[in-house]
C-alpha cells in the first residue's frame, strides 16, 4: 500500500455550482485495484466476467467490496471497519477502525490527482485503459503509467467503489464510484467524474474497487 500524505483538496459539485476545500488526513491506499487473485485468496470466489489472476476483480457490488474489506481485516488481525445490519441490510462504517475499507470519495479524488489540479495525471492513452485502447476488455493491473504518488489504474480499466452515499435525499443508499472504465469514452475518464448505483444490487464488468486503510500498521498484500 502507498502512504498518501495529508493535505487540502478543492472539490466541486456542478449540480449546485459550488466549490469548497477539504482537509485530508494521511492514509494508506492500495497501489493497484484489487485483483482477482487477491479476491479469491480472501473470499474464495471468482465473480469476474473477464478471467485472469492479475486482472482487476469486477462484477462485484458495493456490499461485496465491503465484505472483502472486513474479511481481509479479520484475516490480518485488524478491527473490521464495517458493521452489516442483517435485518434492514444497512451497513455502517467505523472510520476510526484499523482495518481495511473503501476510500472516501474525497480521499479517492485527492489520491488520484496526487498534488495536481488537473482532471488527469497524465496523457490519457499512457495512464488508462478506456474505450479507444482497451479492445473491449479489462487489462492486467499496473501496465499503464502511475500517477505522481505511485498509484496505478486510478483512471480507466475499472471504475472503483467509494465508501460514500451519493445523495441520500434523492438516491437513498446509492454509493459512489469513480475513475472511469475500459468501455468509457475519453470525456468520462477524469479525476472529477462521479457516478452512483445501488450498493446491494448493482454490479457490472467495468466496476471494481481499491482498498484503503488509516495510517498506522501496514500489512503486505499479495495479488
Amino acid at each position: 500500500m502507498v502512504a498518501i500524505p495529508g493535505g487540502v483538496i478543492e472539490l466541486r459539485d456542478d449540480r449546485i455550482k459550488q466549490q469548497w476545500k477539504v482537509e485530508v488526513q494521511p492514509f494508506l491506499l492500495a497501489k493497484f485495484p484489487v485483483t482477482q487473485e487477491l479476491y479469491f485468496e480472501v473470499i474464495k470466489e471468482r465473480p469476474s466476467t473477464f478471467i485472469g489472476d492479475k486482472l482487476p476483480v469486477e462484477t462485484v457490488t458495493w456490499k461485496d467490496a465491503v465484505i472483502f474489506c472486513n474479511t481481509l481485516s479479520s484475516l490480518k488481525g485488524l478491527k473490521p471497519c464495517y458493521t452489516i445490519h442483517d435485518k434492514n441490510e444497512e451497513i455502517s462504517l467505523d472510520i476510526t477502525a484499523d482495518g481495511y475499507r473503501l476510500p472516501t470519495e474525497t480521499e479517492w479524488e485527492y489520491a488520484c490527482k496526487a498534488n495536481t489540479t488537473a482532471i488527469r495525471y497524465g496523457e490519457l492513452d499512457r495512464i488508462a485503459w478506456f474505450k479507444s485502447n482497451s479492445e473491449k476488455k479489462t487489462h492486467v493491473v499496473g501496465e499503464k503509467e502511475p500517477n505522481q504518488w505511485g498509484l496505478y489504474d486510478m483512471l480507466g480499466n475499472v471504475w472503483e467503489w467509494c465508501s460514500d452515499i451519493y445523495d441520500e435525499t434523492v438516491y437513498g443508499s446509492y454509493r459512489i464510484f469513480r475513475g472511469g472504465g475500459w468501455c468509457d469514452e475519453e470525456r468520462s475518464v477524469m479525476a472529477t467524474t462521479r457516478r452512483r448505483s445501488h450498493p446491494l444490487k448493482f454490479k457490472i464488468d467495468d466496476l471494481g474497487f481499491r482498498i484503503a486503510k488509516n495510517s498506522g500498521k501496514d500489512e503486505s498484500l499479495k495479488g
